[in-house]
């Protein structure tokens, strides 16, 4: 059973930068696709940016061009480079992980941003 941890979390000011990580207990390379998702406090759960087996990125019109997704093998670890960060990006942000063989759908505890204005 694969298990994912967020970190990187925190409160920042409108501008500011974070990076978040997630780290898995096991291989990231076997995951169909990685993303990243984000919950305010009365929202539903939103996808904020993606990441497939063959590099494909997307990301929310939100994010975009602010927000970078990217993986690292060697390290089992997924990350989100958040930039020019806004009062509205304030969330928990849960990394998610999609395997198609076995088929599972992992979540991580999530890791809360808090931008101030």
């Amino acid at each position: 059973q694969v298990q994912l941890v967020e970190s990187g979390g925190g409160l920042v000011q409108t501008g500011g930068s974070l990076r978040l990580s997630c780290a898995s207990s096991g291989s990231i390379s076997g995951f169909h696709v990685m993303r990243w998702y984000r919950q305010a406090p009365g929202d539903q759960r939103e996808l904020v940016a993606l990441i497939t087996q063959d590099s494909s990125r997307n990301y929310a019109d939100s994010v975009k061009g602010r927000f970078t997704i990217s993986r690292d093998y060697a390290k089992n670890t997924l990350y989100l480079q958040m930039n020019s960060l806004k009062p509205d990006d304030t969330a928990v942000y849960y990394c998610n992980a999609l395997s198609i063989v076995p088929s599972r759908n992992y979540w991580g505890p999530g890791t809360q941003v808090t931008v101030s204005s």
